[in-house]
């Protein structure tokens, strides 16, 4: 079974998280709307999923292979949703000025091939922001542990280190600008809202910010 059957067989289950978790998703769309305040229009998210995200910083359009959750994505109010795998994207070359890509790659059949779609889409001085769940960190381990057994989407996933998904973003031609995270507490911890902040240390969500020159 395919990681996108899985999210469009298990949609609600995947949706509910943000709401047993508010802190982890809070604390994760500072961080995003930070880096993100000043990009250009209009702005897609590639794996938008239910839309959490992209209903958080205004989003114009969202890509997802699956269609269930596009279904909730359109409740939240995202202006202009796609059925489409970020690989290869369904748009002209440089149509928007930015793009968010939340956990995506470590889902995507290609990270690879994913990224540079999303630079083509992009329009030059278009911002890329970027964001996992690092392997080498506290969460990154965790969730590698729940997927060891057997939970239904972790174990679909291959978490990327740090230096992995920078040296991605890098190859796929964007010049990156800033790296920051959030999660400086541990999964065994209480759950709070975290600032964005410096990704130092063992921070459990880091995103890159990057540029297409």
């Amino acid at each position: 079974m395919s990681t996108s059957v899985i999210f469009d067989a298990l949609w609600a289950r995947y949706d509910e998280w943000y709401e047993r978790h508010r802190a982890i998703a809070e604390s994760e769309a500072r961080l995003v709307a930070h880096l993100l305040s000043d990009a250009p229009q209009p702005l897609i998210e590639v794996g938008v999923g239910t839309g959490y995200f992209a209903q958080k910083i205004g989003a114009s359009a969202g890509l997802d292979p699956s269609i269930n959750m596009l279904r909730v994505a359109r409740k939240r109010g995202i202006p202009l949703l796609v059925a489409g795998v970020g690989e290869r994207q369904p748009f002209r070359s440089s149509v928007f000025g930015s793009a968010l890509i939340v956990v995506t790659l470590c889902f995507a059949d290609s990270p690879e091939k994913l990224l540079k779609e999303t630079y083509r889409v992009l329009r030059r001085g278009g911002v890329l922001v970027s964001c996992i769940v690092p392997a080498d960190s506290s969460w990154g381990r965790y969730y590698a542990n729940l997927g060891a057994k057997g939970h239904a989407f972790y174990s679909r996933a291959r978490f990327l280190s740090r230096s992995e998904h920078e040296d991605l973003i890098a190859r796929a031609g964007f010049l990156i600008e800033a790296t920051m995270g959030v999660l400086r507490w541990k999964p065994w911890e209480s759950e709070a809202v975290d600032e964005p902040g410096p990704a130092e240390g063992d921070v459990g969500f880091v995103c890159v910010k990057g540029v297409k020159p």
